[in-house]
């Protein structure tokens, strides 16, 4: 890991060939700020060269720019390395980092909508937020027996959230095919080998299921945790709630073990993605649709939505989800979604009568 010392040359002579990269890093990170990040260390190692590789999300098929191309090996980078990653937050979220407290609001009653989407086009939701746990390296950086302490707190935190939620606790090395199938679970991708979180795979990985299926927890995959909310309908409000509920009770279980979520006053919740600061949140709505995904101004007015959207292993179903979790607050970004979502249905009908879309296309968020 970085704490042992490279042998390195002049910042000169390490700086990376950026020609072909075409990710925010890529784009932003100059010879003049390489060379005055290049000595800095944080306190558990991290260098900057350990920080400028590729991330760990991956770009949609309509996903307007591009990756961050970047990492955070601690919650330390975002300070020491701020030089930086503020320009990458800024570009990707396109929200610059300011010195005022990010906004926060969980309470579900002041989200319009998200349980009246037209079931016909939309099929099902998902709602996911990532949290990371304080005086912990990030997976990127972490080390085995970090990652064998997080099962631990997850262990117990996770036991007293079962006196509301009944669920159960499986170890990934544990899982039999069937298992795995039917978590959806694969082997680690090439991004999670580049980015280091899938070294020893699959020690002290594990995730947490109810027992009612209304809630998943990953621990130690991409980030320390992962909540994830899955419905077969589109009641996004309902998915939202599940999460807004699980998550608050498991922040005090971790206050209570000495252990909090790691929150930093510009940024907001810190993950190991800069993709991912503010509120670590990513809502996803599938949606049924023949003509849209086909018209020359899908591009933009995903732009204009600040959405993404992906193809799926189904004809005709797309999955749309929020590009930011930077800049505005989590019950903003449901919001922007449930609206979106409600929008792209209204173009996808108007195409279906042979109409023209231009007039629907909306203002720059």
């Amino acid at each position: 890991m970085s704490q042992f010392h490279l042998r390195r040359g002049s910042p000169d002579e390490e700086f990376p060939d950026l020609r072909r990269n075409s990710t925010w890093m890529g784009r932003i990170l100059t010879p003049a700020m390489y060379r005055r990040q290049f000595n800095r260390c944080t306190h558990s190692g991290v260098i900057f060269d350990d920080v400028i590789r590729p991330g760990i999300e991956e770009p949609g098929d309509w996903c307007g720019p591009v990756s961050v191309g970047c990492v955070a090996g601690d919650a330390q980078c975002y300070i020491l390395f701020c030089d930086f990653f503020d320009r990458v937050i800024d570009a990707f979220h396109q929200h610059k980092v300011t010195k005022q407290t990010p906004e926060s609001d969980f309470n579900v009653d002041n989200l319009k909508g998200g349980d009246d989407l037209d079931g016909s086009y939309a099929v099902g939701c998902e709602v996911s937020v990532i949290r990371a746990v304080e005086d912990f390296c990030f997976p990127t950086h972490c080390s085995r027996g970090e990652r064998r302490q997080l099962l631990s707190l997850a262990r117990r935190a996770l036991q007293w959230l079962e006196d509301e939620l009944p669920g159960r606790l499986l170890l990934l090395e544990e899982l039999n095919e069937e298992q795995q199938r039917e978590l959806n679970l694969s082997a680690p991708s090439a991004s999670q080998l580049r980015t280091g979180v899938a070294r020893d795979w699959p020690d002290a990985r594990a995730v947490w299921v109810s027992a009612d299926g209304s809630l998943v927890v990953w621990i130690n995959m991409e980030d320390h945790l992962r909540l994830v909310s899955s419905r077969g309908d589109a009641n996004v409000a309902e998915a939202f709630k599940s999460i807004c509920v699980s998550l608050q009770e498991l922040e005090d279980f971790y206050r209570k073990l000495k252990h909090p979520f790691i929150w930093k006053q510009q940024l907001g919740w810190v993950t190991s993605s800069p993709a991912d600061v503010g509120t670590g949140l990513r809502i996803r709505v599938h949606l049924k649709l023949q003509h849209l995904p086909r018209h020359r101004r899908l591009e933009d007015v995903l732009k204009r939505l600040r959405m993404c959207m992906d193809k799926t292993e189904s004809p005709a179903l797309y999955r749309v989800s929020n590009v930011a979790s930077f800049g505005v607050s989590e019950v903003g970004l449901t919001q922007l979604v449930v609206d979106g979502v409600k929008l792209l249905i209204a173009m996808e009908k108007r195409l279906e009568g042979g109409g023209d879309i231009d007039e629907l296309v909306p203002t720059q968020k």
